[in-house]
């Protein structure tokens, strides 16, 4: 049960596509007393998902002027841009579909220190997932 909720959080931070609340709320819908551990292990899952793409950030810069880059160089710039017109809070949205992953990839780019990225990404996931957990709470 652990395990399914930890890499189906871990696989949802990365750029694969995946839904880990909706497997956090099956599992707070079948064992309703352990909310606390398993919103723990949801969010672990997704920092350390966000973690990887912060990882391929600052890799990736190595390969930017690259033929094959996935990225073209005004996109990557353009991410680059809000991120510094928003700074590091930014990551504060990490936990937002679509929009999250590749701000933490353009932290890892922009070399955000890895002490502040956690923490902030941390708040943002603890808290969606502290969110979630109360609703499917108040629903079962």
């Amino acid at each position: 049960m652990y395990l399914s909720l930890f890499l189906s959080a871990l696989l949802a931070a990365t750029i694969l596509p995946a839904q880990s609340e909706a497997v956090l709320a099956y599992h707070l819908s079948t064992l309703p007393e352990a909310w606390g551990a398993l919103v723990a292990v949801a969010t672990i899952g997704n920092v350390l998902g966000a973690v990887v793409n912060w990882g391929l950030g600052r890799s990736v810069t190595l390969y930017r002027d690259r033929r094959w880059f996935p990225v073209n160089p005004q996109k990557l710039n353009s991410a680059e841009g809000h991120y510094r017109k928003f700074g590091r809070f930014s990551l504060l949205l990490s936990w937002v579909p679509v929009i999250g992953d590749p701000i933490t990839v353009v932290a890892g780019v922009l070399r955000e220190p890895l002490w502040s990225f956690l923490l902030l990404v941390t708040i943002a996931k603890s808290s969606r997932y502290i969110a979630i957990a109360m609703v499917v709470s108040k629903v079962v």
